[in-house]
């Protein structure tokens, strides 16, 4: 009968200098890179609330529900730029979180083995394009489309709704939207990629033994296993959605104002940051803007914070 050997425990005295020195130099490195990172978000925080002083200190809270931006009487506000920011970002999320999904799905359990590898690797590579190149993009091709196919299209069915009416027009929130699509959908689908392809396979193949559809095992064992983490990918595609900047500039139209529908130009905070700092002209413009950085600062972390809650809620009742 074969005799399992006795395990060898190392004491402190046989281990060599080298290796305590690494052992305390793993500790000193770690938490070294966890202050830096910390340290410089509080270094990005600081700069930014220093910059925004002057219009917080001028305009106060009010500058939020405010729709002034005249450089001329030194009166701004961010209203404009919080609404476009924010119906921009949450309709190309629900646009891009079902089409992230079925991508991540497809290419887990559905497409075959010869397909996975280059339609993720194609995936993987429009995540990578610059956001200037799809910006340049979105001017050149998806404009004239979104123009003269898609607005048309779109209000021949649902001009009711104010949405969907207007004057047509290459530019404006809805070429936003698809652009921000385009950007994020990648990012989630990734992500929910590799969410999919950690589900233990006993329980999948344990689900289609005991005679559930693919679609049924799908619903009942894939989706409430990686529930959490979906919500944190979408979380995360729409703080990537609220801070895109170059590409919303150049397809969004560039102008203030808070209109009903899809079709009309409109701008974002990122945007207004990007298309007007260089060209300030008083302290309180750059102040402003300023303003508008510390609103998209706060955003993100509040999306951040709000993930992790959210992840670390689901799991506690699902335990």
């Amino acid at each position: 009968m074969a005799v399992n050997p006795a395990p060898i425990v190392l004491d402190s005295s046989q281990r060599r200098l080298g290796d305590r020195i690494g052992e305390r130099g793993l500790l000193y490195v770690t938490l070294a890179a966890s202050l830096v990172a910390v340290g410089v978000l509080v270094a990005i925080a600081v700069k930014v609330f220093q910059l925004a002083a002057p219009a917080i200190g001028e305009f106060g809270t009010g500058f939020l529900t405010s729709q002034d931006w005249n450089a001329v009487t030194n009166r701004f506000g961010a209203l404009d730029f919080i609404y476009g920011t924010a119906v921009s970002a949450l309709i190309a999320l629900a646009i891009a979180a079902p089409i992230s999904i079925a991508i991540a799905l497809f290419l887990t359990e559905l497409a075959p083995k010869w397909l996975r590898t280059p339609i993720g690797a194609l995936v993987e590579v429009l995540s990578g394009i610059p956001s200037v190149v799809i910006g340049l993009w979105g001017i050149l091709v998806m404009g004239p489309f979104v123009q003269n196919q898609l607005e048309p299209f779109l209000n021949s069915f649902l001009g009711w709704i104010p949405l969907f009416s207007g004057r047509y027009s290459p530019v404006g929130l809805l070429p936003a939207i698809l652009v921000l699509t385009i950007m994020i959908t990648p990012i989630v689908s990734s992500i929910c990629r590799e969410l999919f392809s950690r589900v233990p396979r006993e329980q999948v193949e344990g689900a289609l033994a005991m005679g559930a559809t693919r679609w049924e095992m799908i619903r009942g064992v894939m989706l409430p296993y990686v529930g959490p983490g979906v919500v944190a990918a979408l979380i995360l595609g729409l703080g990537r959605a609220v801070g895109e900047a170059i590409a919303v500039t150049q397809v969004i139209g560039g102008t203030a104002g808070i209109r009903g529908s899809l079709f009309g130009p409109a701008d974002t905070l990122a945007s207004r940051i990007a298309s007007q700092y260089q060209g300030a002209v008083s302290n309180i413009q750059i102040a402003s803007l300023g303003y508008l950085a510390a609103i998209l600062l706060v955003l993100s972390l509040i999306f951040n914070v709000g993930a992790q809650l959210i992840v670390r809620r689901v799991e506690r009742s699902r335990r």
